[in-house]
């Protein structure tokens, strides 16, 4: 703030300065030594404005000062003072709305109390009559404790009515207590009864079940043994066929073997075919034949003709193939079978 006043005084000087009347002639001036005092004069005047009015703005900016610091003190005084009330106000509004609070309460309490006393008034007239309706039942029940007195006055066992009450309370009891393990016993047995019931039906089922399946098991078992014995009686069959087939075969290749040892005989062949291969010895044969077959030929039509008689045991030409064909297909068959 110092040097803003600074500023505006030497601004003010400079204002003051330029304002001043300048001759119009040079010869109006004075002596350069004059005029350099005269502004050393005015300088110093203006300096000394200057330090005046800095002091007397240094004691006016510490008066402010002062102001100011007496104003913060008031301030603060005020702030505490505020504060001070603010919470004088807060104590007050919280002391109100406990007063208000507490009043709502012992409000509330008295209805409550007010309540309770209506209750406890009728629980009273409850207890009243209650008690009325002992007396009564008491005067009823009065000759039973009479009794009870007769009792107690012949038997040694109990000293009071009290005890004679309690043993028969405990009777009672374990009458209870006996009857309802009856009952739970009962309900077992029953249990129990319903358990072997089922049991009884689940096994007479199953029983029923096997014995059904054993039945059907029995009746494949005689289908089985029908079917056995049939295969049997097959089995049987395809022997005794095979056995005459086979015995029909060694008679065929015995047959077979005759006569190609009879051709192999007559044309003095060698004997190396084995006697197994019936097939080369029938075909040793069938040439043989074959052979025999063109030499009559031959020898017919060197004869007159006359008529024809086959002769027993010589087998045409036409018939010995066909003869040979059936022979080996007979010999394939058995030995296929």
């Amino acid at each position: 703030m110092a040097s803003d006043l600074e500023e505006r005084v030497r601004a003010a000087i400079r204002d003051k300065l330029l304002m001043m009347k300048i001759p119009e002639k040079e010869n109006d001036f004075l002596p350069s030594s004059c005029c350099l005092l005269e502004k050393q004069r005015e300088l110093a005047e203006v300096e000394k404005t200057f330090s005046a009015t800095k002091e007397e703005f240094q004691k006016k900016m510490e008066h402010l000062q002062q102001r100011r610091q007496q104003l913060e003190h008031k301030e603060g005084q005020l702030k505490q003072a505020i504060l001070k009330f603010d919470k004088f106000l807060k104590e007050n509004d919280a002391k109100r709305n406990r007063a208000m609070r507490k009043a709502e309460e012992e409000k509330q309490q008295m209805a409550q109390k007010e309540v309770e006393a209506g209750h406890l008034k009728e629980e009273i007239a409850r207890l009243m009559t209650a008690k009325t309706k002992l007396q009564g039942r008491l005067e009823t029940h009065k000759p039973f404790s009479e009794y009870l007195q007769k009792v107690l006055g012949k038997t040694e066992q109990f000293q009071e009515i009290s005890e004679l009450i309690g043993r028969f309370q405990t009777l009672m009891a374990t009458q209870v207590s006996l009857v309802e393990r009856e009952q739970v016993a009962r309900e077992a047995v029953e249990e129990e009864r319903r358990c072997l019931q089922q049991y009884l039906d689940e096994s007479s089922n199953r029983i029923l079940q096997q014995n059904n399946l054993v039945a059907e098991l029995q009746g494949q078992l005689e289908q089985a043994r029908a079917k056995v014995l049939e295969l049997e009686s097959n089995w049987i069959c395809i022997q005794n066929t095979a056995a005459g087939k086979t015995l029909e075969l060694g008679q065929i290749k015995l047959a077979a073997l005759n006569l190609f040892q009879m051709v192999a005989k007559h044309r003095k062949l060698p004997m190396n075919v084995p006697q197994e291969d019936t097939e080369a010895q029938l075909d040793a044969v069938q040439l043989c034949v074959g052979d025999l077959t063109s030499i009559l030929a031959d020898f017919r039509k060197a004869e007159p003709p006359q008529p024809s008689q086959p002769e027993k045991g010589v087998p045409s030409q036409a018939s010995t193939p066909a003869s040979r064909s059936q022979l080996l297909s007979r010999t394939q068959s058995l030995h296929s079978k």
